[in-house]
């Protein structure tokens, strides 16, 4: 399935996903806690929580390193950490992120 396939799915499915959202899912696909997610990151438990309930946006580059490490689309987490942040910011902006050719 391409990006732009599952992006669609996606939104047809739950709406406009968040970086957090995206993240939450991938967790429970996994049938993982918040604390063994947290553990396979590197991170703190509170951390996981507070961006999956969109408390705090991650950078493009974590984005990319978490959606590695998950083996998710890197262009889905980078690009879904852009509108997160497009969103905090209260600019009325979309972005569509691509692979430069």
């Amino acid at each position: 399935m391409s990006t732009k396939s599952l992006t669609k799915l996606l939104k047809d499915k739950v709406g406009e996903i968040s970086f957090g959202g995206f993240l939450r899912g991938a967790r429970t696909m996994r049938d993982m806690s918040q604390v063994e997610m947290a553990d396979f990151l590197g991170m703190a438990r509170g951390t996981l929580c507070d961006i999956e309930k969109g408390r705090q946006n991650v950078s493009i580059d974590l984005a990319w390193k978490i959606a590695k490490k998950c083996n998710l689309p890197e262009i889905l987490a980078v690009e879904y950490a852009i509108q997160d942040q497009l969103k905090k910011s209260g600019l009325k902006l979309k972005v569509e992120v691509r692979k430069s050719s």
